[in-house]
């Protein structure tokens, strides 16, 4: 027969989460099993910050519903799960059917004998070159800091001075000023410039500096600070806004050319879709799980290239080695891959994860095993259970004590 019956199809016989912290993000894993023995998918739904909220979505609402379902029917199983609850496009929600979504794409690797990028349409390049975090206290130190990354074979590094927000020497409070991670916005806008000046100064212009404001100043020191960095050749400036003020990207499009990189925070597809559309973005680096999976972004960067935006997914610590797998194969695919963010794991966590993507001379390698090429030591992960604690980064606070956007 040229088609496979429907009483033949693969179904979905248990969908179960796997929690697990290696290192120091809570990590939030989704493995499908499947009717066929032996055969399953694993996919990331990792919301570090909320996870159990994650994985009771996942359990309670999501795995009834995947239950019996066709395993090769990922776009319809992704477009009926978004709408199955009604009230859509919310974090833990889209993280939870992300972890489904990923592992329906492993799966449906495995089972065609090729990885995933085969499937999106094949490579357009042998890896993804990545970017790492170069850090320190002072300007001096930042600039090391890059070199050391530049003797491992990276081009493009991203410069951070102290946490988001920089390392604050003027915090003047009122009295009675409440516990907080606190923050001067001007302060921090003008040592990064600083900074960004000397390592350039320091390191010359073969390496690409990237820099994340975090959404921690004003819109209109956004726009300044952005002309400020322009002499710089940044290759992008990311988070310079709040997803709530991303209309003042037009004013920064009017007054300078320092490349934008924004989405990390978004949820709902009209988040991106004018950002795009307008031009007002180069670089649209959305956390792939908390937009809802593979399938949504491919939709994404397919309509991004519509317009000349590049990709640059969200990957630092809190995705997990099976979101840097998802995150590389559509890397390897898209035609508009700008360039994708990567933070080494502690050798632990390549133990829990086997087949998690290797970085070489400042590019990343996939496994070249079927599905997303990488599986989880379910017994090693066991025994780094999640801890609960209350996030004290994103207790953001402005000299005066007032609440800030983390």
């Amino acid at each position: 027969m040229l088609f496979r019956s429907r009483m033949s199809a693969v179904t979905i016989e248990d969908v179960q989460v796997i929690t697990t912290q290696p290192a120091g993000s809570r990590l939030v894993i989704v493995k499908i099993v499947t009717s066929e023995p032996g055969l399953y998918g694993l996919g990331c739904a990792t919301f570090t910050q909320r996870f159990h909220a994650v994985v009771t979505a996942i359990e309670k609402h999501l795995k009834p519903f995947l239950i019996g379902r066709d395993v090769s029917r990922i776009e319809e199983t992704w477009q009926m799960a978004m709408v199955n609850s009604y009230w859509r496009n919310g974090p833990v929600l889209s993280n939870a059917i992300s972890g489904a979504d990923q592992a329906l794409w492993d799966i449906k690797g495995k089972q065609a004998g090729m990885p995933v990028y085969e499937l999106l349409g094949g490579k357009c390049r042998e890896a993804a070159a990545v970017y790492g975090h170069a850090g320190g206290s002072t300007p001096e130190e930042v600039a090391d800091s890059v070199r050391r990354f530049q003797e491992m074979g990276y081009r493009h590094i991203r410069v951070q001075m102290g946490g988001y927000g920089g390392n604050p020497e003027s915090l003047h409070k009122p009295e009675g000023a409440p516990d907080g991670s606190y923050y001067n916005p001007r302060e921090y806008a003008r040592n990064a410039v600083n900074m960004i000046e000397h390592v350039r100064k320091e390191v010359g212009d073969e390496v690409e500096l990237l820099h994340d404001i975090h959404e921690r100043i004003q819109p209109i020191e956004a726009v300044q600070m952005a002309k400020d960095v322009e002499q710089f050749k940044l290759f992008f400036l990311e988070d310079a806004l709040a997803p709530e003020d991303v209309k003042w990207f037009e004013n920064i499009r009017q007054q300078c050319a320092t490349p934008q990189a924004m989405g990390e925070l978004f949820n709902n597809p009209r988040e991106w879709q004018p950002l795009i559309s307008g031009r007002l973005i180069d670089f649209i680096r959305m956390h792939v799980s908390q937009m809802g999976g593979l399938t949504p972004a491919r939709h994404v960067a397919a309509f991004a290239n519509m317009y000349g935006v590049r990709t640059a997914w969200h990957g630092p610590g809190d995705t997990s080695p099976v979101g840097h797998a998802a995150n590389l194969h559509l890397d390897l695919w898209a035609p508009n891959f700008g360039i994708q963010e990567w933070c080494r794991f502690p050798e632990k966590v390549y133990e829990v994860f086997p087949g998690t993507p290797e970085v070489r001379d400042g590019y990343m390698y996939p496994s070249g095993k079927p599905g997303l090429g990488i599986d989880i030591n379910e017994e090693l992960a066991a025994k780094y259970p999640c801890k609960d604690q209350v996030e004290h980064w994103t207790q953001t606070r402005w000299p005066d004590g007032s609440p800030a956007r983390p």
